[in-house]
């Protein structure tokens, strides 16, 4: 079974961070454990020899008794022995002194754990101090701590460690290392921990600073794309500028050569029928002239002077080009703009913008077809607290294929290789609404076909 990365990265994270945080805390117990031992075991080792020295004095008073000590009880632990000297083992200089002090208890514990005393009948007595049984309940005592604080020590590792220590540190670190790991690999689903998850402490506080952090950079990045977009846009902008104003450069002159001939063939031209071509010849003459003037101004820097605009003769002055195409006489169009709708901007250059689009709805519609509409409507909207004017220009075509429709503004793109769908219309028509600071989209309608929306600057 092979493991995944992120869990390989969380183990060896986790095997990097417990190890710290356990010799922490394990140190922490280990001192107090110490600190505790080495605080109680000198006070009882006091008061075992306390009790010891107050039990030598008891039992050096009651031997001065006359009373046999084989009848006092508990006695068997002092291995008491009566007879002469030799029977308890009596030493010589205990014999002389106990000779000469009849009434005394002869004792030394340098030399021996045993206390001697004589009696009137000339008979000794011997009684063994048991000094090993207070080093033995000391020794005792000392297990017995040890074992006590091992245990209690033991217990407050397993609550570190099985609960405590899991539920706020482990857990919190490992989901800011899942966290991280997923904003490595630009995972954004997962790069920002669920606030559910995080908790109140100071730990909680780091989290939520990471997870903001996250959040701003994420924000930044887009904006900084959003920014690059632009810039090649603009660039893309600019190359199809210079080579619009190439292009209207190569055809103002045989196009003027064409129409000069044309209307010298017109004045001479009897046959109605050959007045009737070279009258449809003149329109589409007329037309090439107009795409190329229309190059040259999309190509032209020059300063704009903005100003009111009635959209709706601005969309029947498009719609009346346009109609030059045969294919128009098929279709059904429709100017649905209310007459006090009006924008901010240079009425030749949004002329461009409607005739190119008019232009790709009238060719999304199939050859042939009398069930072919147009329509263009408009309304007032409001947007980042500004007012703007939305033109829907919508038909009943084929649609945008969905491989098309995100890169449907960039030049070149066209769903239509023939002479009819050069992919630079809708580009044309984006840099110039961007220039009067809106914004064009387009989508596929539900019933059928597509919607270009334009949005511009409503006059106040």
């Amino acid at each position: 079974m092979r493991t995944s990365r992120p869990t390989l990265i969380r183990m060896f994270a986790d095997l990097k961070i417990r190890p710290k945080l356990m010799v922490l805390h394990n140190l922490f117990f280990i001192v107090l454990t110490a600190s505790t031992y080495f605080t109680l075991i000198p006070f009882y080792k006091q008061q075992v020899a306390a009790s010891r020295d107050r039990e030598l004095s008891i039992i050096t008073q009651i031997f001065r008794l006359e009373t046999p000590l084989s009848k006092l009880y508990g006695l068997e632990a002092y291995e008491y022995r009566e007879g002469e000297g030799a029977a308890v083992a009596l030493p010589p200089e205990a014999k002389v002194w106990l000779d000469q002090n009849p009434d005394g208890v002869w004792k030394n514990p340098p030399v021996s754990h045993y206390v001697f005393a004589r009696q009137p009948s000339g008979r000794y007595r011997r009684l063994t101090i048991p000094e090993t049984f207070y080093g033995d309940s000391v020794r005792r005592a000392q297990l017995a701590l040890f074992m006590v604080l091992g245990i209690v020590y033991g217990l407050a590792v397993l609550l570190l460690e099985s609960l405590i220590m899991p539920l706020f540190v482990y857990r919190p670190i490992s989901l800011m290392l899942d966290a991280d790991d997923a904003t490595l690999h630009g995972d954004r689903a997962r790069e920002l921990i669920d606030e559910s998850m995080i908790p109140g402490d100071e730990i909680g506080q780091i989290m939520r600073s990471r997870n903001q952090t996250v959040a701003d950079l994420r924000r930044q990045e887009d904006d900084l794309r959003h920014k690059n977009d632009l810039l090649e846009m603009q660039d893309r902008l600019a190359s199809l500028g210079l080579m619009s104003a190439s292009v209207a450069h190569e055809l103002n002159t045989p196009l003027a050569v064409l129409q000069g001939s044309i209307e010298k063939l017109a004045e001479t031209a009897t046959c109605p029928q050959m007045l009737t071509r070279l009258e449809r010849m003149k329109r589409v003459t007329g037309r090439i002239r107009k795409i190329s003037e229309g190059l040259l101004d999309f190509a032209r820097a020059r300063k704009h002077h903005r100003t009111a605009v009635d959209l709706r003769p601005l969309i029947d002055e498009a719609w009346s080009l346009v109609a030059i195409d045969e294919k128009a006489n098929d279709v059904s169009f429709s100017n649905r703009i209310p007459g006090d709708s009006s924008v901010m901007g240079e009425a030749d250059r949004l002329l461009q913008v409607f005739l190119n689009l008019l232009r790709n709805a009238l060719n999304a519609l199939p050859d042939g077809s009398t069930s072919g509409r147009i329509e263009v409507s408009a309304q007032r909207i409001a947007h980042a607290g500004r007012p703007y004017v939305s033109i829907k220009v919508e038909d009943n075509g084929i649609g945008i294929p969905a491989d098309v429709l995100p890169d449907i503004f960039e030049a070149f793109v066209t769903t239509r290789l023939d002479s009819k769908g050069t992919g630079l219309g809708l580009t044309v028509a984006e840099g110039i609404v961007q220039q009067h600071g809106g914004a064009i989209t387009a989508s596929n309608r539900p019933e059928r076909g597509a919607c270009l929306e334009v949005r511009l600057p409503a006059c106040v």
